[in-house]
């Protein structure tokens, strides 16, 4: 075995001791039906010695009748462990593995490809650390692929490692590698992933699993297993927030009395003050106890039993925190949840809640959308089907205790319980209200300007102006043209006695939006400044001419509702991503191309073509002029002027 050690025949408590301080690591295998992922488990723990001699007979034994390898080796037997899993040859529920390195331990979690098997896949990926996505260099990226990525990002795995297996049926082919790497990047730049890598590797054969392949001489990356071993996660907990969710109230005789749990989150150390939520009651830790003795401190994942310098009230489901850092405690709370039953969600119905140690009941009140994974927009749905992921208000007879699940995991994390069959229906993540809910609904909330302003109403203004109040998106990739045609209209609008205006997005970020980046969230943002400023100008009576790149549809919706549908009209320029990197004289694209510019429409992230456009125009071969015609004719047939 490959974590054996010469202190095992010397000195087997040093041993012992050396072993239990090894970091863990959690992770899971992820990705399409038959993409490897049961292959590449299996032929780490063979290539790295670690099945017994016993279990490798069998397994091979089983690979005659079994395996789908030919009657060959076949690794995907060793965490295939279901008869109807060997029978079918795939992965139906989530098969754990335990071994360790020298450096290591690692717990992984094998979960299956399948969508209807999408609900066990949250289960394995609920405790995970990190999460390898395996991808079949025949087929590139699927949509069950971007299912599961979507679920990783969702519930905040940060280290993601893509292994694009079954080289060796593409030839080892580094151009299909860069091809498929740059698919899973364009797709995976509207996700919260902040640690993204890539491997090209064959389980089967092992290549780049264990040792390097001589079969891929382009790739000097690590291998997966050097990877497994060296990837930083030491920062990943929380040891800021301490969170005590209480389990139990120890009292084995009349002189002890100690709450009994595990930190969720932070440190606890002896004297330091606490706070009983929700209660109130403040007061200080006396000792902490354990079955090995007292500690001086307690850590994330510790169970351990404090006692307090106060008699105190605190039983099971109350939380002990730190005054100054305390979590929020409320009866309704906006969250994204897995449903995971085959009875559809039933809004209105009541659900046993559990989060943390503490059980109430609840109930959906309000499905806000639900979530397709394939495109990650957002769908009007009456109620959520098994394996489907939407936005619900959830409101319960108990307040609960908890904290945003971006920043604490434990305490913003909950399930949903069948009263009666006691069957657990749904996996839920707590959404921070105060930060990401606040700036989710920024689009749906009301503008602050009014239709009429003063005692001057919009048939006034229309009649003043001669022109019907409206806004023109102009959209496309960079360097397509967008600012170049939109003022090229404004001066023609102008010669004809118009009243209009124009919203760069370029100039925006010189001022109203000169705090935001380029992210997907920020790039939204700017579109919905930029909306709220083009409505003051419809309620002033002008013609607003918008350029952005606006590379998002889901985002260019929410702009043609606030502004109103009947108003906006949305002009594509089509040019070729080709013609638009040879018009560019600041070299963007070959920075986004080197990797210096992230989440850069065309290149690094999608731009997804408007779904209905009122009037396309490719700038390859269109002068300025010609496009400015076309759009004139199209605002004298709407009977703008």
């Amino acid at each position: 075995m490959s974590h054996q050690s010469d202190l095992i025949a010397t000195d087997i408590d040093a041993y012992l001791a050396q072993h239990e301080r090894k970091e863990l690591l959690r992770f899971i295998t992820c990705g399409s039906v038959d993409d490897g992922k049961s292959t590449l488990i299996g032929r780490l723990l063979y290539d790295a010695k670690m099945i017994y001699e016993d279990q490798l007979a069998a397994i091979e034994k089983d690979s005659v009748t079994h395996g789908t390898t030919g009657g060959d080796f076949d690794p995907a037997l060793l965490t295939d462990g279901l008869r109807a899993e060997r029978e079918q040859g795939i992965t139906i529920d989530v098969a754990y593995r335990y071994f360790s390195t020298a450096k290591r331990k690692f717990i992984i979690a094998d979960t299956p490809g399948h969508e209807q098997y999408t609900r066990n896949m949250v289960t394995g990926a609920s405790t995970a650390d990190l999460a390898i996505i395996l991808i079949d260099a025949r087929h590139g990226v699927l949509t069950q692929t971007k299912r599961h990525s979507f679920i990783v990002s969702l519930l905040g795995i940060k280290h993601v490692l893509v292994a694009i297996n079954k080289m060796d049926l593409v030839d080892f082919s580094q151009e299909r590698y860069e091809e498929i790497r740059q698919q899973y990047m364009d797709f995976s730049a509207r996700l919260d992933i902040p640690d993204l890598h890539f491997i090209p590797l064959s389980a089967l054969h092992g290549d780049n699993v264990v040792d390097a392949s001589e079969n891929m001489p382009w790739y000097d990356g690590a291998t997966f297993m050097h990877f497994l071993e060296s990837v930083y996660i030491g920062s990943d907990r929380n040891l800021q927030d301490f969170r005590f969710p209480v389990q139990l109230v120890l009292r084995p005789d009349l002189d002890f009395r100690g709450f009994s749990g595990t930190v969720a989150s932070g440190i606890v150390r002896t004297g330091d003050e606490i706070i009983v939520m929700p209660s109130g009651k403040k007061s200080s830790v006396a000792r902490i106890v354990t079955a090995d003795g007292d500690l001086d401190e307690a850590f994330a994942g510790q169970s351990v039993t404090i006692t307090l310098a106060d008699e105190v009230d605190c039983s099971r489901g109350d939380m002990i925190v730190r005054p100054g850092n305390v979590p929020q405690t409320k009866q309704q709370v906006d969250a994204m949840l897995v449903w995971m039953s085959e009875q559809a969600m039933v809004p209105g119905k009541e659900y046993l809640v559990k989060q943390t140690t503490k059980v109430t009941t609840g109930h959906i009140s309000t499905l806000r959308y639900r979530v397709d994974v394939n495109t990650l927009h957002r769908q009007d749905a009456p109620t959520l089907e098994l394996n489907e992921i939407g936005r619900v208000a959830l409101s319960m007879t108990e307040p609960l205790i908890f904290d945003g699940y971006k920043k604490n995991h434990a305490t913003g994390s909950f399930i949903l319980v069948d009263r009666l069959s006691n069957r657990t229906v749904a996996a839920g993540m707590i959404l921070n209200r105060e930060a990401d809910d606040a700036k989710d609904d920024l689009w749906s909330q009301e503008s602050t300007q009014q239709e009429e302003l003063g005692s001057v109403d919009a048939d006034e203004r229309s009649a003043r102006f001669g022109q019907q109040a409206v806004t023109l998106l102009i959209t496309g990739l960079t360097n397509s043209g967008k600012t170049t045609l939109a003022y090229a209209l404004e001066r023609r609008l102008f010669n004809q006695g118009r009243t209009c205006i124009v919203l760069d997005g370029v100039n925006m970020r010189r001022g109203l939006s000169k705090d935001l980046g380029f992210s997907a969230d920020e790039r939204s943002e700017n579109l919905r400044r930029s909306t709220e400023v083009a409505c003051l100008m419809n309620a002033a009576g002008l013609i607003c001419i918008s350029a952005f790149v606006a590379p998002s549809e889901e985002v260019r919706q929410k702009a043609a509702q606030k502004v109103g549908v009947e108003r906006f009209i949305t002009i594509h320029l089509s040019t070729p991503v080709e013609v638009c990197r040879a018009r560019d004289e600041n070299g963007m694209y070959a920075k986004a191309d080197a990797g210096e510019i992230n989440n850069f429409p065309g290149v690094t992230s999608e731009y997804e073509t408007p779904a209905a456009a009122d009037l396309t125009l490719d700038t390859t071969d269109l002068k300025v002029e010609q496009c400015v015609d076309q759009i004139i004719e199209l605002l004298e047939a709407r009977d703008i002027y």
